[in-house]
């Protein structure tokens, strides 16, 4: 691993926060570097924050878990935090990999979240390890593979939610439970196609919300 330290700026309400991400430049499983999607999406979350409020939250994939940090900083910073904690309540998953593992730990500890962010060893398509997930929001900005939908299928359609979460977000136009991720990378027409097709063939439901952002959610019944 080569690691490179990138800071950044986030500015909501009028309130600049500072983060601090170890990326590597080099990894046997990716190149875990912030491509400029990243911004676009991390732009768009900020836009719509009502979309992460009060959310039970799992970023799927990045290596450096950028979102992860920003998330739990933003909803810090709307004071969502200060009567329940539960309410900024984010788990970062990733390859089974312990470098990757201490690199998320790494960026929580400088970016003040502390205890570390929880984190599961998964890899797509892989059994989930949480046979019963309870988690209402799926967040990512990652190149999307076949073995994703097999992921995100067991997620969206296993989701129970959990006996703290007393209000529905249906009434707000958020569904429970969704997928959101933003496709900025350079990928072929054809590769997108695939991925999008491959989710409705699974019985999953894609939504464009503009910006390249997509929400993908189980089909009701």
């Amino acid at each position: 691993m080569i690691p490179l330290i990138r800071g950044f700026r986030l500015f909501v309400n009028g309130i600049y926060k500072e983060l601090v991400i170890r990326e590597f430049s080099f990894h046997q499983m990716n190149a875990n570097l912030l491509w400029p999607g990243t911004f676009a999406f991390a732009e768009w979350l900020i836009q719509n924050k009502s979309r992460i409020e009060s959310k039970h939250i799992i970023e799927l994939g990045r290596q450096v878990h950028f979102f992860s940090f920003m998330s739990h900083h933003l909803l810090v910073y709307e004071k969502v935090v200060i009567i329940n904690r539960f309410l900024v309540d984010i788990t970062t998953s990733d390859y089974d990999d312990e470098e990757i593992e201490e690199n998320i730990a790494h960026n929580c500890r400088i970016n003040g979240v502390i205890p570390v962010l929880p984190h599961i060893k998964h890899s797509w398509g892989d059994p989930f390890p949480n046979p019963h997930p309870e988690w209402d929001l799926i967040i990512a900005n990652v190149k999307q593979y076949a073995n994703l939908i097999k992921t995100l299928c067991f997620l969206l359609n296993s989701y129970k939610p959990r006996e703290t979460v007393a209000v529905s977000h249906e009434a707000q136009g958020v569904p429970q439970p969704a997928f959101l991720m933003s496709w900025r990378r350079r990928i072929g027409k054809e590769e997108e196609s695939l991925f999008f097709t491959g989710c409705e063939n699974a019985g999953l439901q894609v939504q464009h919300l503009g910006s390249r952002v997509y929400c993908v959610t189980p089909t009701k019944p």
